[in-house]
């Protein structure tokens, strides 16, 4: 071998050297990610069943779950960069409407998993009984966005007609609970604490009343950078959420089980059946028809145009910006 022929050779093996870890990444090499997630059967259902499942070590995927409490502490945190995606509810229609974030996959319908409150003990047994009283829930997310649309929808002025008092989830419950307020507007399974300790509280309404004409998505968004650089992990998070959605839907019961024992030792299975049911899961195939009729993006803007409303957000991206169906049809095929 001349002295060519050497150097031909140690360049073959150094582009083969090159090339090796692009090969190994393209046939799922494990990348890091770090995902903030709300602790809702609606939200993290498929998180937990697809690592039941080992389908995130299929993809490929190391990732790092963060829980918080409400959609607006993980968008903030995403936002200041400590987490690179998110699952969430209504909020998915807000931080991306500003310009923060992007959409790329849906969870579910939340059917009637928000859910209004009262305590006819303090004189409130009705919608009329509301006005003039105070409604404690979590401004800006799912429970607000209901709310919004079960009190215009009974005659009542959000603004003028009640005083609705702003704070995270399990403060504004406690507050319900030590009869603080009245009323409260919230998301299971904070409904359980409430059924358990206030004997006679009573639900008005569910956001299953307005469906789907005010339907309520909840679902997966990624930091602007990260969406950019990283579609290659987005597609396979997607490629990790389609068979967990499957085995959601077509073997439910058994998975409940699983996610009750791994997930939620706290609740009865019989709640968490309940609270399945108050979510409204689709297959991969009708989703995929939704995102392309452009279902999924109107009941998107419908939230987005109620957080411009109540948050003054001048020219809020539209759904059709922010949410990327491609990257779900793609993987779907």
């Amino acid at each position: 071998m001349n002295r060519r022929d050497v150097l031909r050779t140690a360049a073959a093996g150094g582009l083969m050297t090159l090339a090796a870890p692009a090969i190994v990444r393209a046939a799922g090499s494990t990348d890091p990610i770090r995902v903030g997630y709300l602790h809702t059967l609606a939200v993290d259902g498929q998180i937990w069943t697809a690592q039941h499942q080992g389908e995130w070590e299929k993809q490929g995927l190391k990732p790092t779950f963060t829980r918080f409490y409400t959609g607006l502490e993980i968008f903030q945190a995403m936002v200041g960069g400590s987490i690179d995606v998110l699952a969430t509810g209504a909020v998915i229609s807000n931080f991306p409407s500003r310009g923060q974030g992007k959409a790329f996959l849906i969870n579910s319908v939340e059917f009637a998993t928000a859910q209004l409150w009262v305590n006819p003990a303090m004189g409130v047994s009705s919608f009329a009984d509301l006005k003039g009283k105070r409604i404690a829930t979590s401004i800006g997310t799912t429970a607000h966005v209901f709310l919004d649309t079960a009190l215009r929808a009974n005659g009542i002025d959000p603004k003028s007609d009640v005083q609705i008092i702003n704070q995270r989830m399990p403060d504004a419950t406690t507050a319900f609970i030590s009869g603080a307020v009245p009323a409260v507007a919230l998301w299971v399974p904070f409904n359980l604490q409430v059924r358990e300790r206030v004997k006679d509280a009573k639900m008005l309404v569910d956001a299953s009343k307005f469906y789907p004409d005010a339907a309520i998505l909840g679902g997966w968004a990624a930091r602007n950078d990260f969406y950019d650089e990283r579609k290659d992990v987005l597609e396979r998070i997607i490629k990790t959420w389609l068979p967990a959605n499957k085995e959601l839907i077509e073997n439910t019961d058994a998975t409940l089980k699983m996610l009750q024992q791994t997930q939620y030792p706290d609740v009865p299975l019989s709640e968490l059946t309940e609270q399945f049911k108050a979510e409204k899961l689709f297959p991969a195939e009708k989703w995929a028809e939704m995102y392309k009729d452009g279902t999924v993006t109107a009941w998107l803007n419908r939230v987005t145009d109620f957080y411009a409303k109540i948050g003054g957000i001048s020219d809020a991206v539209p759904a059709s910006k922010y949410f990327d169906p491609s990257l779900f049809l793609k993987a779907v095929g």
